[in-house]
């Protein structure tokens, strides 16, 4: 969501249906919505387009459990223990939007807790309207809204999860937005997208909140905190950079909850949609065949990516660089990939990651002539000639770039079998010094093509 929209927030007790609301307004499925409370713990931003009218963004936040007296309240078991962080982070939404969406449940009525947190809301002072959810049609609707007239908001009636009434409840909330002209500007700052990827507890959010200055994150020793793929966007330098902080990654045959395999699902498929995907590893934890995976299916995928080895201020130096080696080990077959040791209590190294991800996202968009493609193809067949295999040598005809991002370069050889994968690394290793693609990934290919073997 761009800085310069407008947002509403959606605010409400656990599970009166704010996430599949949420999906429903931006018209995709980017938070997970399930049956069991608590699932929504971090706030998430989107934007709302309506044809022929200005967007605005709209804002996901946990469910809030408060008492008569405004204090925190012990919620369900999805989020109990983070009740207080959630309200901090909603509490933060509001303080920069300008509405609410005060979001109950029409098939449970009125409860306390709903009335207490409307309290909570009329106290901020924010234009609000509130949506009573799970009514399905008409027919209904004047009974389910009858007793939350006493809340005092205006009302609108919902399905988010059948679609009934959404375009009346847009028309509602673009209602609340300021008048037209006082939006900021949009602003033209490049952007650059960022995924966070790693196993539980590795200490992602921690980075995030660290690098952005802004605790954006609910941050806690308990694995799994993170369920949703949070968009975070902060600016630094004149570029606008989007933190897109993922659920941890376990293996597959250890995962048995139904939320937490949507949410390795949803990390694995941000990591394919951000420019650059920084694997975060804990220095207090050895390296399992997990993280491995993960590098195998960045490679492979060839998604750019960096390793970051976080919490190393919390072991000693020789358990540190023995560490390094290991996963140095494992990045043995990808050896572009850089690897960075942080920290994000004391800040070590931090200031490295985001011009090396600038660079990353800079080296994948590179683009070659064809002229230059081939006098460097020449000086390299000239220092390292391609080996005899089968008692012939492949000739190499000339060699093309094919796409970008990440750069794909295709020699045109004479038979691409007889070019054994020795050779291929080789040709890979001289075209990244030539060309300065030191850190991003790059695709080689080999063609065969006998077209010129009749001169």
């Amino acid at each position: 969501m761009s800085a310069s929209l407008p947002s509403i927030v959606l605010v409400g007790r656990p599970n009166v249906g704010k996430s599949t609301l949420f999906n429903r307004l931006i018209r995709s499925n980017r938070a997970i919505t399930h049956d069991r409370p608590g699932v929504t713990r971090d706030r998430m931003e989107g934007i709302v387009r309506r044809k022929g009218e200005r967007p605005f963004g709209i804002v996901d936040t946990g469910g809030i459990t408060l008492d008569a007296h405004a204090a925190v309240a012990e919620g369900p078991e999805g989020i109990r223990g983070f009740e207080a962080d959630i309200l901090r982070q909603a509490e933060a939404a509001m303080r920069q939007a300008c509405g609410v969406a005060f979001v109950v449940d029409g098939r449970d009525g009125l409860l306390p807790l709903d009335e207490y947190l409307a309290a909570h809301v009329r106290r901020l002072g924010l234009p609000t309207i509130c949506v009573v959810n799970k009514v399905d049609g008409l027919e209904r609707e004047e009974e389910m809204l009858a007793e939350f007239h006493s809340l005092g908001f205006p009302l609108v009636a919902v399905s988010a999860e059948h679609g009934h009434n959404i375009r009346a409840l847009m028309d509602e909330l673009a209602d609340l937005l300021p008048p037209e002209e006082e939006d900021a500007p949009e602003q033209d700052a490049p952007q650059l997208r960022l995924a966070m990827l790693g196993r539980p507890n590795a200490g992602k959010s921690s980075l995030i909140n660290a690098l952005s200055g802004e605790e954006r994150m609910i941050v806690s020793d308990v694995a799994g905190t993170t369920r949703d793929s949070v968009d975070v966007r902060f600016s630094r330098d004149g570029r606008e950079y989007v933190f897109v902080d993922t659920a941890g990654v376990r293996r597959r045959t250890r995962i048995t909850d139904v939320v937490e395999k949507y949410s390795a699902n949803a990390a694995i498929k941000s990591a394919g949609k951000a420019d650059v995907t920084l694997l975060t590893l804990d220095a207090t934890e050895r390296v399992s065949q997990q993280d491995k995976r993960l590098m195998d299916l960045l490679d492979t995928r060839k998604i750019p990516f960096m390793v970051l080895i976080n919490k190393c201020d919390l072991v000693p130096p020789d358990k540190l660089k023995a560490l390094q080696k290991t996963v140095g080990e494992m990045l043995a077959f990808c050896g572009h990939v850089p690897l960075l040791c942080v920290s994000a209590l004391t800040r070590r190294n931090l200031a490295k990651i985001l011009p090396l991800a600038l660079q990353i996202k800079q080296e994948c968009g590179i683009r070659v002539g064809t002229g230059q493609l081939n006098r460097a193809m020449e000086e390299v067949l000239t220092r390292h000639q391609p080996p005899v295999v089968k008692r012939a040598r492949a000739k190499f005809f000339y060699l093309t770039q094919a796409e970008t991002e990440p750069p794909t370069f295709v020699f045109f050889v004479s038979d691409a079998d007889r070019v054994p994968e020795s050779y291929a690394r080789y040709l890979e290793r001289a075209l990244r010094r030539i060309f300065g693609i030191h850190h991003a990934p790059l695709r080689l290919r080999l063609r065969s093509s006998h077209k010129k073997e009749k001169d």
